[in-house]
C-alpha cells in the first residue's frame, strides 16, 4: 500500500511504455518489504531538464534512465561514477541528501548475460551496431573483458568518437564504415532502437549473417532480427538478460541490498 512516507523511484524514457521495469522493481520492494514503488514517466527530450528538476523538488529516490536520455542527462548530475564517466553515458541516478549521482550498470549487466549465456569474451571479435549510450556501455564492458570490439555506426563520426574515448582502456577497437562481410566476427550486437517497432528495417543486411555467428539484439522482445537470425541456425540472446542483471546492480546501488538473483528472474519471469 502506497502511503505518505513511501519512497518513489521511477524511470524517464521516450517512449517507455513498453519499459518491464516497474513490473521488476515493484515486485522487488514488495519481495524485500521495502516501502517504495517505481513508475515510469514519458520524458520528450525537451523536457529532460525540467523532470530531473521535478526529481529534486519530489525527493524521488533513486531513477533509471533509458533512450534517448543515457547522455543527455549527465550535464543536469552533481556527481558520476568513473565507470559512467568513461562510458559517457548513465542510465542509474541516485538521489543521496538531494545530490544526484549517476551510474551505468548496463555494461555489466550485459557482460553477465553473455557469461550466462556461455559467451567467451576474451580474444574474440564483436562487431557492435550503434555508437549511442548502449553502444558505448557494450563497447567498454567488451574491453575491459579483453575482447577485439568494431563499431559500425550510420554517422561514422559518432563511432570514431567512440572509439576514440576508449583508446585508452584498449587498443583492440576499430571502426568500420560499411559491411560487405561479417566473417571475422564471433558475435554480432544490435544495440540501436531498430528493432522495437515492427516497421523497423534491420540494423545490418542478415544475408550476411551465418550459423556461425552469435546474434544479440539488446531489445528484450524477440526482434525480426533475432528471428532471422535463428532461422539461420545462430545462437541468439536477447536483452532480457542484460535488463536483469542491470536491474539487479541498480537496486543495490539504491537500496544496498542485493535481492536473491533467482528470486529477482522469478520475479522477471511472471512480467512476460
Amino acid at each position: 500500500m502506497i502511503k505518505g512516507s513511501t519512497d518513489v523511484y521511477c524511470i524517464f524514457g521516450h517512449p517507455v511504455s513498453h519499459s518491464k521495469s516497474p513490473q521488476m522493481h515493484n515486485c522487488a520492494f514488495q519481495k524485500l518489504s521495502i516501502d517504495a514503488c517505481y513508475v515510469a514517466f514519458d520524458v520528450p527530450p525537451v523536457n529532460l531538464k525540467a523532470a530531473i528538476d521535478a526529481a529534486r523538488v519530489l525527493k524521488i529516490k533513486g531513477l533509471n534512465i533509458t533512450v534517448p536520455h543515457k547522455e543527455a542527462v549527465m550535464p543536469l548530475l552533481d556527481d558520476i561514477s568513473d565507470d559512467a564517466l568513461t562510458i559517457g553515458a548513465v542510465n542509474t541516478i541516485k538521489n543521496e541528501d538531494n545530490k544526484l549521482r549517476g551510474f551505468n550498470t548496463d555494461y555489466i549487466g550485459f557482460i553477465r548475460s553473455l557469461e550466462e549465456n556461455d559467451v567467451t569474451i576474451k580474444n574474440k571479435h564483436f562487431l557492435v551496431l550503434g555508437a549511442g549510450g548502449a553502444g558505448r556501455a557494450v563497447a567498454y564492458g567488451l574491453l575491459t573483458q579483453g575482447a577485439f570490439v568494431s563499431i559500425y555506426n550510420r554517422t561514422i563520426e559518432k563511432a570514431l568518437n567512440l572509439a576514440n574515448s576508449f583508446k585508452h582502456i584498449s587498443q583492440k577497437i576499430n571502426v568500420i564504415d560499411y559491411i560487405k562481410s561479417i566473417d571475422d566476427y564471433d558475435v554480432i550486437i544490435n544495440t540501436t532502437s531498430l528493432g522495437l517497432n515492427k516497421d523497423d528495417p534491420m540494423p545490418i543486411d542478415i544475408t550476411y549473417i551465418t550459423d556461425r555467428n552469435i546474434v544479440c539484439d539488446l531489445i528484450y522482445t524477440k526482434t525480426q532480427f533475432l528471428e532471422s537470425a535463428s532461422k539461420k541456425g545462430c545462437k541468439i540472446i536477447d536483452g532480457k538478460g542484460m535488463l536483469l542483471w542491470q536491474a539487479v546492480y541498480a537496486f543495490n546501488i539504491w537500496t544496498n541490498l542485493t535481492p536473491s538473483v533467482e528470486d529477482f528472474r522469478k520475479i522477471f519471469s511472471k512480467n512476460w
